[in-house]
């Protein structure tokens, strides 16, 4: 017979041990599993002395057992639901109001929670940090989408709130993203996004664009954080900046200049519309001269080159005679040239110059709105010669939270967009969310 094989000292063979040691969850004993094709049915019990009374501290009696049933972590490829024979204390002291209660362990599970606490914890790092599905999620544990949801918010949102997430602003970006088109009318609900344009991290989302909500998030950083920031960046949005001068009239606002070029775009296709219809009668057609320059007008000129130069004034010759989309053409590249200069005092002597030069009677009415615009926005506009902050991160964050949106097949309730939001664009510190307490 050959020799019994023998086994290291440190290693456990008592079976019942080796199965808790394998379950993982702490001072519980194991009572029984069984398992489907698809499924283990884990049954435990806690290891735990006889309490005192939480109200007056008489040592509790026994009074019989509550089975409760949690989705766990995936075991061996299997789903796994676990049942918790909690049990039941009743206080000793007849007079005693606080009468019976169910033991409870928050390292196993929360209550009110149907995942236990480790399942919850990956499920919302799956979630909010790997941009992975609900119901992917929800589908590998075996349980329902609003099981998983409802830990993800719970604990996506205490983390979130977690003192620290964010610190002093130097830079601060306003902008609006779309949430959710609802009936019955189909209009369009907006969020305002307010990131840290410096650092590339999304601060929180409120409702609406502009207004109120804004203002009062601002409102409640307290006078010392809204002192720190520096610099504001936004489109040419006249809420934005009525929210920024409100609430941080001390900073810079800085314009974006992707929206002052695309205004001045904006302005040469309404010009080229106008004048398709005054001379054609109708709307753009393939074979129109102006319909068919329609993306050389947009282009830079020095991406043109001469070939496409030539081309867009042959077009603009045979479908512009009164030469009104030339010169909001011209008024565009002048814009554009702006940003050519380097500081703050020459650009704000070439936009004077060039909104004098706009807004002149001779002008179309497109291209003197355009110019009234610039001379609105001359101090916002020539800012940017300063600092040379942008928009950029802000619709950096607006593409992410739009990415969360399309991965959830968009939202309806506005919590859950924001926290799904927040944990994958505003840089939670995920080390500590295995401190987490959801409430």
């Amino acid at each position: 017979m050959p020799p019994l094989r023998k086994l290291p000292g440190h290693l456990e063979t008592d079976p019942r041990r080796m199965l808790e040691r394998l379950v993982g969850l702490p001072e519980v004993t194991v009572l029984g599993l069984s398992s489907t094709d698809e499924r283990f049915e884990l049954h435990i019990e806690s290891i735990a002395e006889r309490p005192g009374c939480p109200v007056c501290g008489v040592v509790a009696t026994p009074k019989g057992w509550r089975e409760v049933v949690l989705v766990d972590l995936q075991f061996g490829g299997k789903s796994m639901a676990l049942h918790w024979h909690k049990r039941r204390w009743r206080c000793a002291d007849e007079g005693c109001p606080n009468g019976s209660w169910t033991e409870c362990d928050d390292r196993i599970a929360h209550p009110r929670m149907k995942l236990t606490r480790r399942a919850a914890l990956r499920a919302t790092e799956d979630v909010g940090r790997r941009g992975r599905t609900v119901n992917e999620v929800a589908i590998e544990l075996g349980c329902d989408w609003h099981t998983v949801n409802d830990a993800v918010v719970a604990y996506g949102g205490a983390l979130l709130e977690h003192p620290g997430r964010f610190e002093t602003v130097n830079a601060l970006g306003l902008d609006e993203t779309a949430f959710l088109r609802c009936a019955p009318y189909y209009r369009t609900e907006f969020v305002t996004s307010i990131v840290d344009v410096e650092r590339g991290q999304l601060l929180d989302l409120v409702p609406g664009r502009g207004g109120e909500a804004p203002r009062n998030w601002l409102m409640a950083q307290g006078q010392q954080w809204r002192d720190a920031v520096e610099f504001a960046t936004l489109d040419l949005s006249g809420a934005y900046k009525a929210v920024l001068d409100a609430c941080v009239p001390d900073a810079t606002q800085v314009a974006d200049p992707f929206h002052v070029v695309k205004l001045a775009n904006d302005r040469i296709d309404e010009v080229r519309r106008r004048i398709q219809n005054e001379v054609y009668g109708h709307r753009g057609r393939k074979n129109d001269p102006l319909y068919r320059a329609r993306r050389l007008l947009t282009m830079a000129e020095e991406r043109l080159g001469d070939k496409g130069t030539d081309k867009m004034r042959g077009l603009l010759r045979a479908g512009d005679p009164s030469g009104q989309v030339a010169i909001a053409w011209e008024a565009k590249e002048a814009v554009r040239e702006l940003y050519g200069h380097q500081d703050q005092a020459t650009a704000l002597r070439w936009i004077d110059a060039l909104a004098d030069d706009l807004t002149d009677k001779v002008r179309p009415p497109e291209v003197r709105s355009l110019g009234r615009t610039l001379s609105r926005w001359r101090q916002e506009i020539t800012a940017w010669h300063r600092c040379h902050f942008t928009n950029g991160p802000t619709e950096a964050m607006n593409n992410l939270v739009k990415r969360v949106k399309r991965v959830a097949f968009g939202f309806t309730n506005f919590r859950n967009y924001r926290v799904r939001a927040l944990l994958y664009a505003g840089k939670p510190d995920w080390s500590k969310l295995a401190t987490i307490t959801p409430w």
